[in-house]
């Protein structure tokens, strides 16, 4: 079964009978049904803990992120 991940609404958008989205609020989300709104730029996915401890813990990808940016 696919797992669905949390996304923060950046513009609004009809989430269906008749009710809209408002910025900032967070939505549950397959990758399918994100796909479109987040090529949009309605959607962003949000950054859990568990990506940001995984991040801490590996120092290369940790270096390489500096360097981007």
């Amino acid at each position: 079964m696919t797992e669905r991940q949390t996304y923060t609404v950046l513009r609004t958008f009809p989430i269906g009978g008749g009710h809209w989205s408002s910025i900032g609020q967070e939505l549950k989300l397959l990758d399918v049904e994100a796909s479109a709104l987040r090529s949009a730029g309605r959607l962003e996915r949000k950054k859990n803990e568990a990506d940001e401890s995984t991040a801490e813990s590996n120092p290369a990808k940790k270096a390489t992120t500096k360097k981007a940016e």
